[in-house]
């Protein structure tokens, strides 16, 4: 199985540039570099929707301190949840054996 292809940010960056100039379409681009439309065309939104944070690489989402802290705290919340849960059962359990 063929393994699949990797692009660097720069890269991407610069595909997506050239096929925003007005004398380039992303056909043209995307045959010309060898990358399908559709690889192009996501590309091109998601930097115009994520920004500088755009293709953040492997094991790197591109959290911003505020999302990874909203993340954490969702995290923490979740096992507080759990464990309220659990507590709850053990109580039942307790006060049916009596």
């Amino acid at each position: 199985m063929a393994k699949r292809k990797q692009y660097t940010k720069e890269f991407k960056l610069e595909a997506v540039q050239l096929a925003n100039e007005p004398d380039q379409s992303f056909l043209q681009v995307s045959k010309n570099l060898g990358v399908s439309d559709s690889a192009l065309h996501r590309w091109a939104r998601e930097l115009g929707t994520q920004g500088s944070v755009a293709f953040p690489g492997h094991g790197n989402t591109g959290l911003t301190t505020e999302q990874a802290e909203i993340k954490r705290l969702q995290r923490e919340l979740d096992i507080a949840r759990q464990e309220r849960d659990v507590l709850k059962k053990a109580v039942a359990f307790c006060a049916k054996e009596r």
